[in-house]
């Protein structure tokens, strides 16, 4: 009887903790969602900032939040989907790889704000690519990549051992059952984590504060060396640095709704990938 007690005690108080959580989560989206829809227009995606910001769209802030996640994935996937399989398929169990693998894992935790430090240092100055889209891309490339090794390696691990075993038995060379068993089996969670991992770049703010945005501009990037905006950033500049708040609130709240709904449908077309990938697995 106490056991039954016990088992009922803990499944109501998980489900008072989960009731909880989905009430903060409701109730942050509805303040966001009636504060943000009374901006929201075509106007309001598509035109450019005028008058210091306290008029017009937010435009170049999507085109910059954009072009810097894309171009974070596009340094970061590669180099971690490729340690990836060095780590798992060549590394082994040695010891020093499991020291790699503890400093990935410590990397996941680290604060984006030193991740911004640390682009500030190199990127910036050390090889004097600026204030740039180039520079903030490859912080948001670093501050991802270990998360995109950790789902990487996770994907790869799901592969059967059977299917490696079958590739082997047939004559096929290790780096031949990588590239034609083991990434096309792995595919749909390293796509999964490489989306979850652009919208959190998306997201980002203390990396780009220090590597690629300005406050306000009337024109897109023409190259990786311009400064751009970013929907992140110009919440932060509308709510802290304007002159004129009463004008300025609801566009950044106008913003936040935009950037919400930008991850949202980054994690979406993330489900709909893995979903379409699986449907199309033969096994």
């Amino acid at each position: 009887m106490t056991r039954r007690l016990k088992q009922t005690f803990g499944f109501i108080l998980l489900k008072i903790s989960l009731f909880i959580v989905l009430l903060f989560l409701l109730f942050l989206l509805s303040f966001i969602f009636l504060k943000g829809f009374k901006v929201l227009s075509l106007s309001f995606l598509l035109e450019f900032p005028r008058r210091g910001m306290t008029e017009g769209g937010i435009f170049p802030a999507i085109i910059g939040t954009l072009l810097l996640s894309v171009g974070a994935i596009l340094f970061a996937l590669p180099l971690g989907v490729l340690a990836a399989i060095y780590l798992k398929e060549y590394a082994g169990a040695k010891k020093w790889v499991r020291i790699i693998r503890i400093g990935i894992n410590n990397l996941s935790g680290v604060p984006s704000v030193v991740f911004g430090l640390f682009g500030l240092a190199i990127f910036v100055k050390f090889f004097r690519f600026g204030i740039s889209l180039l520079s903030g891309s490859l912080t948001l490339g670093i501050l991802i990549l270990p998360v995109i090794i950790r789902a990487s390696e996770e994907a790869i691990s799901s592969v059967p051992l059977s299917f490696k075993e079958a590739s082997f038995a047939l004559g096929a060379t290790k780096w031949q059952t990588v590239k034609k068993i083991i990434l096309p089996v792995a595919l749909p969670g390293i796509l999964t984590g490489a989306i979850l991992s652009l919208g959190r770049a998306a997201g980002e703010t203390a990396p780009i504060l220090f590597t690629a945005v300005t406050f306000y501009t009337r024109y897109l990037p023409r190259s990786i060396f311009d400064e751009v905006m970013a929907l992140p950033y110009h919440i932060y500049a509308l709510m802290s640095e304007g002159t004129k708040p009463e004008l300025q609130v609801p566009i950044a709240y106008g913003t936040a709704l935009v950037l919400l709904l930008l991850v949202f449908a980054i994690n979406f077309v993330a489900i709909l990938m893995r979903i379409q990938i699986r449907r199309k697995k033969k096994w």
